[in-house]
């Protein structure tokens, strides 16, 4: 069937190519997030390498499977954007006089990536080599982790580690050679070791028991109550709440109270939020209320990391841009 529908492409048969490459689209969206952090980059990438797989298919050789091939294109224009994104670095947002931070980060360009998204990623076939389930790859904190590695180390362990491929393959998919390969992921697996823990279960479990739903839902009442106190009783005693790009991370109950409370004096308001999923991960759309009007208006989005029935980690995403991915309107009515 592959063979007649590419022999069907090859002469041009637009129909056959995408019957072809639609089930890698959503696969390959996902891959070009874990490298570049960017839902909206992901997308463009993905369609740069179909539209690059289509004007190249006659220079397939079906050496390696066509899923292969796929991913050398998206690598390959993965780490063209990087290095394009280098030379045009851009400035973090301002924030008004925040509470002295537990420490400072070198500002983090990420984006939360929406559950409807991730449709379908658990189905995705893992070469044997893989080190990570397919929803554990796709956390915010593993990905965030990803984006301090450099990223030709964080091609080499998305390959190798997350889709399982062999070093053959990531040669190959690289240009480069086997022994290449494998000091790249050597040095990579170091630094997220540094960052998530000796093995992947050591990291953030993904929520799912009743308990930590029950966590979120009182997460959610404390925080439209404006009551801190409940908050930070809901945190492990090392929770981090971080901002990216923002470089300003606290960590601990007192430290992450004192920045909700300065925070809430110069809103003047208590939030509202609208249930939702990131990452794999529970989420609220944040809607800060007119003082002159019955409405509220889109804030921010933020991401919750459970672990052991705890918050350990509070993600805020102050753009309210991100807010229309997930389906989420811009006013809300009070």
């Amino acid at each position: 069937m592959t063979e007649a529908l590419l022999g069907r492409a090859r002469a041009g048969d637009g129909d056959a190519f995408r019957e072809l490459v639609e089930p890698y689209l959503r696969e390959l969206q996902v891959h070009c997030y874990r490298i570049v952090g960017s839902v909206q980059d992901a997308e463009d990438l993905a369609q740069e390498t179909l539209l690059a797989a289509w004007r190249g298919l006659d220079g397939y050789e079906e050496r390696a499977s066509l899923r292969v091939w796929l991913y050398r294109i998206a690598t390959n224009r993965c780490l063209n954007a990087l290095r394009d994104r280098g030379r045009r670095p851009k400035e973090a947002p301002a924030m008004v006089e925040p509470p002295e931070p537990t420490r400072l980060s070198e500002p983090l360009w990420l984006e939360p990536y929406p559950d409807v998204l991730l449709e379908g990623l658990g189905d995705i076939s893992l070469g044997p080599e893989a080190r990570y389930e397919a929803a554990e790859s796709i956390a915010l904190a593993f990905v965030a982790a990803l984006q301090h590695l450099p990223p030709r180390q964080r091609c080499v362990l998305v390959l190798r580690d997350v889709l399982g491929f062999r070093a053959a393959e990531v040669a190959a998919i690289l240009d480069t050679t086997e022994a290449s390969v494998t000091g790249a992921l050597q040095r990579a697996r170091s630094t997220l070791r540094a960052r998530l823990g000796d093995t992947p279960s050591e990291h953030d479990a993904l929520p799912r028991s009743k308990r930590v739903r029950e966590v979120v839902a009182q997460f959610a009442i404390a925080v439209e109550a404006g009551d801190i106190q409940a908050v930070v009783a809901l945190l492990s005693d090392d929770a981090w709440l971080t901002m990216p790009p923002l470089p300003y991370e606290y960590q601990g109950g007192a430290a992450i109270a004192r920045f909700l409370d300065d925070r809430a004096r110069l809103r003047g308001a208590n939030l509202r939020l609208v249930p939702t999923g990131a990452n794999g991960q529970p989420a609220f759309g944040c809607y800060l209320p007119d003082a002159h009007a019955a409405i509220a208006h889109a804030y921010g989005l933020m991401v919750l990391t459970v672990r052991d029935d705890q918050i350990s980690a509070i993600t805020w995403f102050g753009d309210s841009a991100v807010m229309a991915r997930f389906g989420l309107p811009r006013t809300l009515h009070t």
